[in-house]
């Protein structure tokens, strides 16, 4: 393959570049060979892969509990102009003859990390350093629109580190905090026990309470609609939340950081005039709290 054509597989980068001008060589920030580094951080609630730019700052795949791979540069100093940078897989200069594949415009942004990699092109970056072919952002300067900045993630050394990104990955606990910080567990009409769904939902929500050691205290509150007599609903809303913490307990968390309160169908989500909107009142919401957030009053119109 000749020189036009690989530079017809490198369309992305090379339109970029001839809109610059043809004489203009692009100021590229990329990893030698022989300097390339990766570093991995693991948890259980997180893996973190990184990769030191040198002169510019950090490539980092990050891979949270509950989510699916992310890619975002982590800046020294952001040189790329906000907009649209072009993302492209290409191939090392020690294999010229193979395909470049263009994976579309990624935002850069005025920021520490100026872009986000959504996990679908994250995947593909990740699977193109196994192939040995490095991912490459271009983007015009911000500081000079007529020079273009490139930044390279380096193949070099990953396959070795690869296996224990995979490790990490395993290690994973199946939800992060967000997904279980504010939850909530539905019940039919006069119903107060448990059914199969909400326990499964309970499990993971004591999994995770177990895993982290920042939480320190678990609301529950329990809530009906308003169907039937108020002094009945209340305490439906009370066996329910009762029923909610007592499994937690029995699950073996510290009855101690619970607080178990019940509202009938003081604090309604939704109409009580449709069976949609009854349904989604009678319910118990478990919210968690950590001692790395900043407490906050509690807003029962909103469980």
């Amino acid at each position: 393959m000749n020189a036009v054509g690989r530079g017809m597989l490198r369309f992305l980068v090379l339109v970029m570049m001839w809109a610059f001008g043809a004489n203009v060589v692009a100021l590229t920030f990329k990893a030698q060979v022989e300097e390339t580094e990766w570093r991995l951080t693991p948890s259980i609630f997180e893996c973190v892969f990184t990769q030191p730019i040198p002169d510019y700052g950090e490539a980092v795949f990050y891979h949270e509990a509950g989510e699916d791979l992310m890619f975002h540069l982590k800046v020294k100093k952001n040189l790329m102009g906000q907009g649209q940078a072009a993302l492209a897989i290409e191939p090392p200069e020690w294999k010229p003859s193979f395909f470049a594949e263009d994976l579309g415009l990624v935002d850069i942004k005025a920021s520490a990390k100026p872009l986000m990699v959504e996990p679908q092109r994250a995947n593909k970056m990740m699977q193109s350093l196994l192939k040995g072919m490095q991912p490459t952002f271009t983007r015009k300067a911000y500081y000079d629109s007529a020079e273009p900045i490139r930044v390279a993630v380096s193949s070099a050394n990953f396959k070795s580190f690869y296996k224990d990104y995979l490790g990490c990955v395993t290690g994973l606990l199946p939800v992060n905090y967000r997904q279980v910080a504010k939850s909530r567990v539905f019940f039919a009409s006069g119903q107060k026990a448990l059914d199969a769904k909400s326990k499964k939902k309970l499990d993971l929500i004591i999994l995770y309470v177990k895993a982290d050691p920042r939480v320190n205290a678990i609301y529950v509150d329990g809530h009906s609609d308003a169907g039937g007599r108020r002094y009945h609903n209340r305490r439906l809303s009370e066996d329910r939340a009762n029923k909610v913490s007592d499994y937690m307990v029995k699950k073996g968390l510290d009855s101690a950081m619970i607080t178990t309160r019940y509202h009938g169908e003081r604090y309604p989500v939704a109409s009580n005039a449709t069976r949609k909107g009854r349904d989604l009142n009678r319910r118990v919401t478990i919210r968690l709290e950590r001692v790395d957030e900043e407490s906050e009053e509690l807003d029962l119109g909103g469980l």
